[in-house]
């Protein structure tokens, strides 16, 4: 059987660092903890490891992972050829705002939605995402960007688990790319933390994949502190 290789393309293009969604001006916290000096230029690898795949497991994961899982199946065949469930998007799009407890971290995810949104919308996505873009620009909906690349994954084919995996790759490049500017990391540790976090990231999305809607959660209250601490910086090379 041949492999089908369009939506692992899709998958790339959208996990891609140059996918203009607004990602590279986010750390997701990592600049407070540099900044309180949690995180320094002697961090190892098993300490930026440890940090960053605590904040997939128990964060990233059991919250944009599962709203991106059932905003994906919400397009899914499940619901019925050329149907879109949007009461069912809506619905992880309000509880993943609910369970960002910091206001940068909202912010940034509804603003990189918004940044996927303007890259796709009247170039390649699909009725059920072009249909969502409009309860964004209302105002009806948050627009995170876990569920709007959820919505934009299931139109392009991707697998549910693989798009899971990919917004949880997306994080982690994205994390290590910040503590790269930073100067807490060279490019060689940060390849070398990407790779072995692998497992974990598998390991995430799968969990994230099965979850409830209702079991939506994010326990990472030092990640959530940080986060708020960040709001009052003085300087910021970050937006979160």
């Amino acid at each position: 059987m041949a492999l089908a290789l369009q939506p692992f393309l899709a998958a790339v293009q959208v996990a891609d660092s140059a996918f203009p969604c607004g990602r590279y001006t986010l750390s997701h916290g990592l600049e407070s903890f540099v900044q309180a000096g949690e995180v320094t230029v002697r961090s190892d690898v098993r300490g930026l490891l440890s940090l960053l795949t605590g904040q997939l497991e128990h964060g990233i994961a059991t919250s944009d992972g599962v709203a991106l899982a059932w905003a994906h199946r919400a397009v899914s065949a499940a619901t019925g050829p050329g149907r879109f469930d949007e009461r069912l998007a809506l619905d992880a799009d309000l509880r993943l705002t609910s369970v960002k407890l910091a206001r940068e971290a909202r912010e940034a995810s509804a603003r990189t939605g918004r940044g996927v949104l303007g890259t796709v919308v009247g170039s390649f996505a699909g009725p059920a995402l072009t249909a969502y873009a409009r309860l964004v620009d209302r105002g009806a909906a948050p627009g995170n960007g876990a569920v709007v690349t959820g919505i934009l994954a299931a139109e392009l084919a991707v697998p549910l688990q693989h798009a899971v995996a990919t917004e949880l790759y997306t994080f982690a490049a994205g994390w290590l790319n910040a503590a790269v500017r930073l100067g807490v990391a060279d490019h060689r540790m940060a390849q070398a933390v990407l790779h072995r976090c692998k497992p974990v990231t598998e390991r995430s999305a799968r969990r994230a994949s099965r979850t409830g809607l209702d079991d939506m959660s994010s326990s990472t209250p030092l990640v959530d502190v940080m986060g708020m601490r960040h709001e009052h910086a003085a300087l910021r090379l970050f937006m979160s």
